[in-house]
């Protein structure tokens, strides 16, 4: 059953596959590559500019970051000159007067140069409306004291002013250890935005200064709402802000799927000397929005001209193609039942069928003569496919045909029927030795010699397979059977065929022998078992021997095998 239907379910896909489908397939083949290679055209352009994109903002990264580092290098260089200052000029108010005189004016980012006494309150600013704050609960005071080095604070709200900033501290007590005083500065968070302008303006981009805490200090002009405000609580910014802050590297690039689902490139680049990194946010769908439409529309057009090639492929097929062969099909099956004046109209066909025609009505015309010169053939066929080419014997088809029809012979009337099994002693050593050229050439002779016993003792010599022969003998008993034997054993022999892998060394052969007279309770098989059996036996024997099997009739009316002699 299940053969059953999976013929069926072949033959419903050579339907659907048949030469309309074909020819659709075709068709799609010729057109489709060309499309997709537009699409593949564009994905590559796609990839190109968001490659691009990404480097670009990598690269303008590291360029913000270094303006960025140059603005608190030159915090860092006024806030040292100024702790020189404090530690020369022998006291707190002639310092005062040196540093409000000295505040460089190329510097918009400092909003105010001060000085912090040793109870961490400021003892004078550039700004007097900083004079007299208590400053003792600020980290960055107190870090700056402890490491004696420039430090800069995270994002703050200047008390006064209720204004946001980034103070940069730098303690005296790092060029004389005996004052305590703290150079502070006022970094003008507006000014560092200033810096970013180049990131502003472009979809799907989005660029922030951040502090250790995640807390935006500068962003470009359009994006300053940002300022201030928790990383992860600014929309554009909350999707990539734990990978934005979780990287401990100083500069780098990673892409990876957002917690909001799109598809992000982060650059990032801290600023020297700070715990201060720049990060730079690109959203790839927005970024390529403009290529993801082309492509898009590519992939339409792909689908419209498909379907154009396949119904245009369908009419040509449909008039040029399918219509003549149906035409030809229909001829085809009326030769096919017998009419042989069945001819195919040349004129109503295409030119290209016109030679396919011409032969179809050769062919018929050929036909009659064709099938009677088959039937000869198969007759000399039948005949060829019964003799065995190389010892010019029957074949072992020949000896079964035989053997069955002298088998119901003897069964008619009641004659014994005798078998020969000849073997050819150690020929596999006889091939290596000698070749098998050599051994084609021995069997050869073997053949000659068997055919030439078969005239004399009225029997049927074949080539049973390999180096075994067989010798029929119709109306033979078993004392005449291994006569018989004896003669082809010492024929064999005397043929002096040279052996040197051989004991005798010459070409020797073992003969078993069977007797019987068949009747309803044995079978042809039965003999040639047992003249195999007896050809066992002779091998085992020592070979160059004859050994006869007979078969007897049991008493429950099977046949069984035993040692004659």
């Amino acid at each position: 059953m299940s053969k059953i239907n999976f013929n069926h379910k072949r033959a419903k896909l050579k339907n659907l596959l048949g030469i309309r489908a074909r020819l659709a397939l075709l068709a799609l083949l010729l057109v489709a590559p060309l499309m997709l290679d537009r699409v593949r055209t564009l994905e590559d352009s796609r990839a190109k500019q968001l490659a691009h994109a990404a480097e670009e903002f990598a690269a303008l990264a590291a360029h913000s970051a270094d303006a960025q580092r140059e603005v608190i290098s030159s915090v860092e260089t006024v806030l040292k000159s100024a702790g020189y200052i404090r530690a020369s000029a022998g006291g707190i108010g002639k310092s005062c007067e040196i540093l409000r005189a000295s505040v460089p004016a190329n510097m918009p980012w400092i909003r105010s140069l001060m000085f912090l006494g040793s109870d961490d309150r400021i003892q004078c600013s550039t700004n007097n409306a900083y004079v007299g704050i208590d400053l003792s609960d600020r980290p960055y005071v107190t870090e700056a004291r402890t490491r004696r080095e420039f430090v800069l604070s995270d994002f703050i709200v200047a008390r006064p002013t209720n204004t946001p900033v980034v103070m940069a501290a730098y303690p005296v007590a790092a060029i004389n250890s005996e004052t305590d005083s703290v150079v502070l500065a006022a970094i003008n968070l507006d000014w560092m935005s200033r810096i970013m302008t180049n990131y502003g303006g472009r979809a799907g981009v989005s660029s922030v200064l951040v502090d250790s805490a995640g807390t935006v200090l500068a962003a470009p002009l359009d994006q300053a709402s940002m300022i201030g405000r928790s990383l992860d609580t600014v929309p554009p910014m909350s999707a990539i802000a734990d990978k934005a802050l979780s990287y401990d590297e100083s500069s780098g690039s990673i892409s990876f799927a957002a917690a909001d689902g799109t598809n992000r490139t982060i650059s990032f680049a801290r600023i020297p000397g700070t715990r201060s990194r720049l990060i730079v946010s690109i959203d790839e769908a927005k970024v390529t929005a403009a290529i993801d439409h082309d492509i898009r529309t590519a992939y339409l057009q792909l689908g419209f001209v498909c379907l154009l090639v396949l119904f245009g492929a369908l009419v040509g097929a449909e008039k040029l193609i399918i219509h003549p062969i149906d035409v030809m099909t229909r001829m085809a099956r009326r030769f096919g039942e017998g009419d042989w004046s069945a001819r195919v109209a040349k004129n109503k066909l295409p030119a290209e069928f016109v030679p396919l025609a011409r032969a179809f009505n050769a062919m018929a015309a050929q036909l009659s003569q064709r099938e009677r010169d088959l039937v000869a053939t198969n007759d000399r066929l039948m005949v060829m496919a019964s003799i065995d080419m190389l010892s010019g014997l029957a074949n072992r088809r020949g000896f079964q045909s035989r053997l069955d029809f002298e088998w119901m012979k003897a069964q008619q009337y009641d004659c014994e029927l005798a078998l020969l099994m000849i073997d050819v002693d150690h020929f596999k050593l006889y091939n290596d030795t000698y070749g098998h050229p050599e051994g084609d050439a021995c069997l050869t002779r073997l053949g000659e010699t068997l055919s030439g016993i078969a005239a004399d003792t009225l029997g049927f010599a074949c080539r049973y397979g390999g180096e075994e022969f067989c010798l029929l003998l119709p109306n033979t008993g078993a004392p005449r059977a291994k006569e018989i034997g004896e003669i082809v054993r010492a024929a064999v022999q005397d043929l002096r065929l040279p052996h040197a892998t051989s004991s005798h060394q010459i070409v020797t052969a073992s003969v078993g022998v069977a007797c019987t007279k068949p009747s309803p309770a044995l079978r042809p098989g039965d003999l040639i078992e047992a003249a195999d059996a007896a050809l066992y036996a002779a091998k085992h024997s020592g070979r160059n021997t004859v050994v006869e099997h007979g078969l007897a009739r049991a008493s429950d009316g099977s046949a069984e095998m035993a040692m004659a002699s």
